[in-house]
C-alpha cells in the first residue's frame, strides 16, 4: 500500500533498522532476506533524499533525518497495532502476552517477584521479560519498546502517564560487625567512612541520595560504585564500608546476610517509586489488567514506617 508516494511496508523496515542498527538483525526481525532488506534501504533512501544510514564497521549509525524519523514511525506502527490489529479482547488466564518492564533490581526483588508469583497463579501463560535502564529513562517510553517503566519520581515524564506504586525511605547501612555503626553516627563520621553507591544506565544516573547531595554540595567518599542496588550489601559484609539504601531492600537482604541500619545524620527525603507507560497503551486492556495487578501488590507492601530496624547482634 502506498500513501503519498511512500509503501508503507517499508516503515516496517525503518523501524527495524532504527532500532536494531544492524542490517542482518533488523532484516531477521521482520522475517525479510538480507537483500530484500538491502532493497528496502534502497527504496527508502530514495524516497527520503537521505542516507539514512551510514556504516561504522557493522553497525547502522543514524543520520540526522534518520534520528528525527524514530519517533514518529514507531509512533505510527504503535497506533496500527494497538487501534487497528489489537482488537481481540484481553483474557488473562488465556493471554500468552509478554510484558516488558525497564525496572532497576530495587523494584524488581521488592514488588517485580510478588508480581511474577501473582501472574504466575492467576494467568499462567504470561511472561515477563524484565531490562535494565539503558539510556534517558523516557527512550524506552517513546519508542514503545516497553510497556511499563518502574522509577523515583523525579526522573518521571510528563509525556506519560503515571501511577503511584510506593514510598519507601533511605536509611545508612553496613556489616554488623563494623563497630563505628554501634553508636549514633556524626554527619563527619558519615561523609569520612568508605561508601557504596550505586548508578544506573548506561549514562550513570545518580540515585536519590547522590541527587539530594550533589543539589546541595555534599561530596561522601565513595569507594564502590556498582550498577545495581543487589550489589551494595556484598561491598559491605565483612568491611567497614557503609551505604545508603532503601529500608525495604535491607530488610530483604538482612535476612540472609549480617547487616546493621544506622540513622542517616543528614535529611535525606524518602522517595515514591513510580509506574510508567506509555501513552498510546492507555486504553490497552492487557496494559490495563497489568497496571492493577501492579497497583494491587504494591499496595500490599509493608510500609517503611512500620518495618522495625535491623537489630545488631
Amino acid at each position: 500500500m502506498r500513501y503519498r508516494g511512500l509503501d508503507l511496508n517499508l516503515l516496517v523496515a525503518l523501524d527495524a533498522l532504527i532500532e536494531k542498527r544492524n542490517l542482518t538483525a533488523a532484516a531477521r526481525s521482520i522475517n525479510l532476506s538480507q537483500p530484500a532488506m538491502s532493497a528496502a534501504v534502497a527504496r527508502l533512501r530514495a524516497y527520503f533524499k537521505d542516507d539514512l544510514f551510514t556504516m561504522n564497521g557493522r553497525e547502522l549509525v543514524l543520520t540526522p533525518r534518520a534520528e528525527a524519523l524514530a519517533a514518529p514511525t514507531r509512533e505510527a506502527l504503535m497506533h496500527i497495532k494497538l487501534s487497528i490489529t489489537s482488537c481481540e479482547p484481553f483474557t488473562p488466564h488465556q493471554s500468552t502476552r509478554r510484558f516488558r518492564l525497564c525496572i532497576s533490581d530495587f523494584a524488581a526483588i521488592v514488588l517485580i517477584r510478588k508480581v511474577v508469583e501473582r501472574v504466575a497463579r492467576e494467568a499462567p501463560g504470561i511472561k515477563f521479560e524484565l531490562v535494565p535502564f539503558a539510556d534517558a529513562f523516557e527512550h524506552p517510553l517513546k519508542r514503545g519498546e516497553v510497556d511499563f517503566v518502574i522509577l523515583p519520581d523525579p526522573y518521571t515524564t510528563d509525556a506519560h502517564p503515571k501511577k503511584t506504586l510506593f514510598d519507601d525511605t533511605l536509611v545508612c547501612v553496613g556489616c554488623r560487625s563494623n563497630k563505628r555503626l554501634a553508636q549514633p553516627l556524626t554527619f563527619s563520621s558519615y561523609m569520612s567512612m568508605g561508601h557504596v553507591a550505586v548508578k544506573l544506565a548506561r549514562s550513570r544516573v545518580p540515585s536519590v541520595d547522590q541527587w539530594y547531595m550533589q543539589e546541595h554540595g555534599v561530596k561522601r567518599r565513595v569507594e564502590v560504585v556498582v550498577p545495581g542496588f543487589s550489589m551494595m550489601p556484598h561491598m559491605l559484609v565483612g568491611t567497614n564500608r557503609i551505604a545508603t539504601m532503601p529500608v525495604t531492600l535491607v530488610r530483604h537482604f538482612a535476612k540472609s546476610m549480617p547487616l546493621r541500619i544506622a540513622k542517616l545524620p543528614l535529611p535525606l527525603p524518602g522517595f515514591t517509586e513510580t509506574l510508567q507507560w506509555p501513552a498510546l497503551h492507555n486504553n490497552d486492556p492487557a496494559s490495563m489488567w497489568m497496571r492493577q495487578v501492579l497497583l494491587e501488590e504494591a499496595a500490599n507492601l509493608e510500609s517503611p514506617r512500620d518495618q522495625p530496624g535491623v537489630a545488631a547482634e
